[in-house]
Formats: structure tokens, sequence, C-alpha cells
């Protein structure tokens, strides 16, 4: 058994998320948000810590990671999980990060994902951008989501990831699992493939670079359902880093595209629960409605927040809000709130001490 086994076997049994390596430093591992250390663990060498990630990686892994100091790729440990691992350099040597990646999807229903997130399952086509900072859920959400589809329609699912994180099994749709480096040169290029290969649901694990969002936008024009992630906060802001990926004189015909493809922005945060034992998932979403074309296309996204507002009975929903209605329940801190809302003044009479 591989040494670092027996640390990700400890991760899972605490419950954990991460499990962070870094040479100079005892293994800790991060617990509903919060990072400790590894019980009868001593800090580890640069050589040590070398020696324990190159046990895992394949030949041709190791060589990129000696080559270029950076690394992601998939690792399975039977009967514990898949994890998500993260080679990296840093200022005393080798580090590296494994996200655990469970190995059973959670449905949107265990999820409490909101009916409207859920319901993007039955779309037909467009462009749905799922966002939030790296750590916020969004991968979860979206193997909730093609869990519906698999499960409830017949179609051909191409997902495009690097690495490949959740594994879906066929149901009445036919799964395409496709690596980024392994299974095709980079996003853009499966993507543009995925046109060609009769798909009607591409996954794009993310929409890192302005070929891989044209091609996204583009093959949402052409009928497929898209469903891509960003590192962005908010609907608003998420158009606004599409449309800034493209040079100044591309931008209007970019917007024209963006107005006709884009079906929803669903933005999440994960927070802390009120009792310290897991984490809540918050979301903001922005549905297609018949003004959002203009808005887009008039560079007005200011308005974005009024059509969510208006939305409401078609299961939009400001993030402040959804927050609000978190705190509300006593299903997050007060403090925890504040910290992340955008209207700050609203919640400053619900926290202790202030």
């Amino acid at each position: 058994m591989a040494e670092v086994d027996a640390l990700l076997r400890y991760l899972k049994e605490k419950g954990g998320s991460d499990l962070h390596l870094v040479a100079g430093m005892e293994p800790r591992i991060r617990v509903h948000g919060t990072l400790e250390a590894v019980e009868g663990r001593s800090t580890l060498s640069d050589g040590e810590l070398r020696g324990l990630l190159e046990e895992i990686a394949s030949e041709r892994h190791w060589n990129e990671y000696e080559d270029c100091s950076d690394l992601d790729f998939a690792y399975g440990l039977e009967g514990v999980a898949r994890f998500r691992a993260n080679y990296f350099a840093q200022e005393n040597g080798a580090g590296a990060v494994f996200r655990i990646i469970p190995e059973k999807i959670i449905s949107a229903d265990d999820l409490k994902l909101p009916a409207a997130i859920a319901g993007l399952a039955d779309l037909s086509q467009g462009l749905v951008v799922v966002t939030g900072p790296t750590g916020s859920g969004k991968s979860t959400t979206l193997a909730a989501i093609v869990n519906k589809i698999n499960a409830e329609a017949s179609r051909h699912i191409v997902t495009i990831e690097d690495p490949v994180e959740f594994v879906h099994q066929n149901q009445q749709s036919v799964l395409s699992h496709r690596e980024v480096g392994e299974h095709s040169k980079s996003f853009a290029n499966a993507l543009r493939a995925a046109v060609r290969q009769d798909a009607d649901v591409v996954l794009v694990g993310e929409m890192r670079d302005r070929e891989t969002i044209q091609m996204a936008i583009t093959a949402a024009e052409m009928g497929l359902l898209v469903f891509g992630t960003l590192h962005t906060n908010g609907a608003a802001k998420t158009i606004d880093r599409i449309i800034d990926a493209f040079p100044a004189s591309e931008q209007p015909q970019i917007r024209v595209s963006l107005s006709e493809s884009l079906a929803a922005v669903v933005s999440q945060l994960l927070l802390p629960t009120a009792d310290g034992n897991g984490r809540a998932a918050v979301h903001e979403v922005l549905l297609r409605t018949r003004g959002l074309p203009n808005v887009i296309r008039e560079a007005n996204t200011p308005m974005i927040d009024s059509i969510i507002q208006s939305g409401k009975k078609d299961g939009m929903q400001a993030m402040d809000d959804a927050l609000f209605a978190l705190v509300q329940e006593n299903r997050i801190l007060p403090r925890d709130a504040y910290m992340k809302a955008r209207d700050k003044a609203r919640f400053e009479n619900m926290v202790p001490g202030d």
C-alpha cells in the first residue's frame, strides 16, 4: 500500500474534504472548512514528500510535474474514494493537495438544491454557467444535475475535465468521460470534437481561456446543452467576465452570441453550518427571461439584479436573499453571512456585538 493511502483513509474517516501535504510542515486535513493537523504525523521533508508523491504518480505524470512544477490528476483508492490530486512547488519544496471526490454521486434531492437549479437538467439547449470560488461545491452540484439527466433522459453526455472527477455509470443516457491531456489536447479541442460526436449535453470542467469560452458559446448556439464553470462571484460579474475574455473589437459579437445562448447562471458559496458540523450551500440563481438578452447585448449588467428580483416566482434568487434566509432558518451564523453579503448593512444588526 502506498504511504499516502493511509493519509487518504484518515481524511475519509475524519469526514474531511482535503489533504494538504507541504514540505516543512506536518500533514493537515480540512474538516468543515478548517485545517487541522493529522494526529501522530511529524513534519515532512522535501525528499520524504517527493518520494510519497512519486509513488502514486504514473511516469508520464511525474515527468510532467518535474518539468512544470504543477500537475493535476485523479487518483482512485478502492473502497475509499477517488481524489483530485494537485502537485505544486513552493518555497520549502514540494506540495500537494488531495480533494476527496465522493464515490456516490449525491442526488439533487439529497443536496437540497433549489428546484430552479435541479430543473436545469430539463433544458434542451443553452449555456449554463456554475460559478464560485475554489472549494464551493461547483463540481458536486454539476454532478447532481448530470446524474438527474442520466437517470431521466436518453441523451449522449460528454464530460470534459482535467482530471475526470465524478464517474457516472450509464443509465438512460450514454456517458463519455474525456480527460484533457489524456484523451484530448485541450478543453477547446474536446468541445469542438463533441459537436461532431452527436453529443446532446456537454460538461466543461473549467472555461479557463477565451478559446474554450468561445467554443462553449458556439456549441450552445448549435443546440447543445452546455454546462461550464467559472471562478466568479455573482451573475453580473460572470457575464462581464465572459465578455472581458475577448478583445474589445470582438465584444459586440460575443454579446450577441451570449445573449442568444445563455440559459442560466448559478453562483454558489459554501459556509459553515451554525452547529459547526458541516457546510451549507448558498446560491444565487439567474434564469433566462425575455428581457435578459437585451440586457446582455446593451452591456447593462447592473440590470441583472432587477431581473433576479422580478423573477423570484420562477425560482430566481439573489445571493444576499439566500444568505438572509439561511440565517433566519438558523442554518448559518449571522457573522458568516455578513462576511459574504454584498449589502452588509442588511446584516449588521444581526451580528452579535456589532
